[in-house]
């Protein structure tokens, strides 16, 4: 029980507790992982790291390209450095990734500790710790796979580092600094120079009056950190083939610091000094309203702490330490990224911010809670202070018992319910993310090819990050994009194949779920093909019309009949023809080489309002026989709900109808 005052053993525990904290959230909270795609990009770069490589090959171009990869030269890249990618593989060697965010997280806390404890004291370093575990912004971001909290962990390693050779002169832990910082840099440039600016200052007025010491070991710092510089340079090289060009601006060459035009995949806007003041100081509001430890009760306790140690009179460490409280927020307002984070500024409740809270400002926390932590500390002392003047003797220790219960639980009820409404926020995305991937579920998928919908664009990952591939995309179930699916189908000749489709739009987001279909697919093959499809509608409604499309020639017909129809579209290599309509009558459109079939079949109600059935054949006419595909069906209420958000699902409540296809192949 001694040990336990020890401040020691203290921030261990805190530590441990943080650690098995994040790794429960991660697995309970983010099983499918977030609302930020960008996850997929550091596990897909994890598990290339783990075979040692860092180019993808796809097996098929355009059809296998992940959600931020460059296609480079040499294959496809990463547009992030590896150093999160590496710490998250560390943690699947030990038997699964979400380990290193437990890891990460423990210690990002003892390195907080020791920082604040170098910079304080060991008491003040404690009580930071606990403040930093209930920090929202903490919880949340270090339960996921993204590089800021493995940043922060490199820079509080730097942190408490420098200031234990400043303090000891110690070369060893000089040294030490030198590389944390260096794979700061190589982890995220722009934000370990924020954080490490401050300390440089420090190193700077050390140098005022300098001595063989001093400047020795400011130099192992500067020497070992400059070679991490060189890494990272070393790195763009080997990727971008320029040292000087980092991976995510050969993505994106304009997606970067700086104001003006500013742009990345088709997506620009006019970043102005007002539109970042405007940004930046709605983010810094979140920070210090909601998620800082307690919301503003935090807030406070930071303040009160820099007017304390204001009036204690700062040291030069202290000084530095509070200096990332000007260049964090400063540096960012050069960055157009914490605008596109806040999505629509009128809309409160917009962009990745609601979830994964300012996410850039990370590092802000560690001298919010190291000065909030000395604030909590000076009214806990000036609460006993005044219970001891009048109180009498043998009462102080009963009153001081409840006066430390009422503050614990007002601190701890504010802290709990600042946590929690991001927790809950993001738990509601999950639960949408479990309904989608309910038929992955259900099925067991190994040695199949599942073929995956593009809603925003044609990349993997993007959004289904919780379907990955091997490196070598030959695990049990590959994920593969609807292009070029017969190119797919020929490279992986003996698997099965499905179709991954949903109904309505994919905003988990906005606690909507789709209603998800795993379709079977079929390869057919012959002279001719035949694909037979039966439609029914409700009662009261009756098909107008019929048309056929091979996406430059169309051809539609009158129906006006309230009965089934039964209708075939018999495809060879020249020809698609659907027949089965009234009189007899048959329409034609070419073949594609390699393309679409899609017969429509529009439906009234008799207002001129209805719906539409769509049956789109995948069809590959290039040789002597043609080959098809189980084809794609649709249900679309109207022309801007039918692009890949209208998937017919059988049993749907959304609506009466019944749709099937066969397909027979004639030799």
């Amino acid at each position: 029980m001694n040990r336990l005052r020890r401040p020691r053993v203290r921030a261990a525990v805190v530590a441990l507790l943080g650690g098995l904290v994040v790794f429960s959230l991660a697995h309970l909270v983010f099983p499918y992982h977030s609302s930020n795609h960008d996850e997929a990009v550091y596990l897909q770069q994890a598990a290339l790291l783990l075979e040692g490589q860092v180019y993808l090959h796809p097996p098929v171009e355009d059809a296998f390209r992940p959600w931020f990869f460059v296609d480079g030269e040499r294959g496809l890249y990463a547009k992030y450095t590896p150093v999160a990618a590496a710490m998250f593989a560390v943690g699947k060697l030990l038997g699964g990734a979400r380990l290193a965010l437990g890891l990460v997280a423990a210690g990002t806390l003892a390195g907080l500790y020791h920082t604040v404890r170098e910079a304080f004291d060991a008491r003040t370093g404690v009580v930071a710790s606990v403040l930093l575990l209930a920090s929202p912004l903490f919880l949340v971001d270090a339960s996921v796979f993204l590089s800021y909290v493995p940043t922060t962990f490199w820079n509080l390693a730097f942190a408490a580092s420098y200031l234990h050779a400043d303090r000891r002169g110690s070369r060893r832990t000089a040294a030490l600094a030198g590389c944390c910082t260096g794979i700061a840099f190589f982890t995220r440039p722009y934000t370990a120079v924020l954080f490490a600016l401050p300390f440089i200052c420090h190193a700077c007025w050390s140098l005022r009056t300098p001595d063989r010491g001093t400047v020795e070991r400011l130099g192992l710092t500067a020497g070992f950190g400059l070679a991490g510089v060189l890494l990272a340079l070393g790195y763009n090289v080997l990727t971008t083939g320029d040292p000087f060009v980092f991976p995510y601006q050969a993505f994106a060459p304009d997606d970067g610091l700086g104001f003006g035009e500013r742009s990345i995949l088709g997506y620009s806007r006019e970043f102005t000094p007002g539109l970042s003041l405007r940004a930046n100081g709605e983010l810094l509001r979140k920070f210090v309203t909601q998620w800082l430890v307690a919301g503003p009760l935090g807030t406070v306790a930071a303040v009160l702490g820099l007017l304390v140690t204001r009036r204690r009179g700062f040291d030069s460490r202290q000084a530095a330490l509070a200096g990332v409280f000007l260049t964090v927020p400063l540096g960012n307002l050069y960055f157009w990224g914490t605008v596109n984070m806040l999505g629509e500024l009128s809309d409160p409740t917009d962009g990745l911010v609601r979830f994964l809270g300012p996410f850039y400002h990370v590092d802000l926390l560690v001298p919010a809670v190291a000065f909030g932590a000395v604030g909590v500390l000076w009214t806990g002392n000036a609460l006993r202070r005044t219970v001891e003047d009048r109180v009498a003797s043998e009462r102080v220790r009963p009153v001081l018992a409840a006066v430390a219960l009422v503050c614990a639980t007002i601190g701890g009820g504010a802290a709990v319910v600042a946590a929690a409404e991001p927790i809950q926020d993001n738990y509601t995305v999950t639960q949408q993310y479990e309904r989608a991937y309910e038929p992955f579920a259900e099925r067991d998928l190994s040695g199949s090819v599942v073929f995956l919908p593009t809603p925003y664009g044609d990349w993997l990952h993007h959004p289904f990050q919780y379907l990955r591939n091997d490196p070598g995309f030959d695990s049990g179930t590959v994920y593969a994009l609807q292009e070029r699916q017969f190119a797919v189908v020929d490279s992986y000749p003996d698997r099965r194949y499905y179709r991954y489709t949903y109904r309505d739009e994919w905003e988990p987001y906005t606690g909507r779920a789709v209603e998800p279909r795993l379709q079977r697919v079929r390869l057919v093959e012959g002279e001719t093909v035949t694909t037979r499809v039966d439609a029914a509608a409700p009662p009261q409604a009756r098909f107008t019309s019929v048309g056929l499309t091979n996406g430059e020639q169309s051809v539609r017909r009158a129906v006006d009949g309230a009965s089934p129809l039964s209708l075939g579209l018999v495809t060879d290599a020249e020809t698609t023809r659907l027949r089965g309509l009234p009189a007899n009558e048959s329409v034609a459109v070419p073949t594609p080489d390699r393309g679409t079939v899609t017969l429509v079949a529009f439906v009234d109600y008799g207002t001129g309002a209805g719906y539409e059935f769509r049956v789109e054949l995948p069809v590959d006419g290039r040789s002597g026989d043609v080959r098809v595909l189980t084809p794609r069906l649709a249900v679309c209420w109207s022309a801007q709900q039918c692009e890949g958000r209208a998937a017919y699902v059988p049993g749907s409540h959304q609506f009466d109808v019944d749709l099937n296809v066969t397909l027979d192949a004639a030799a």
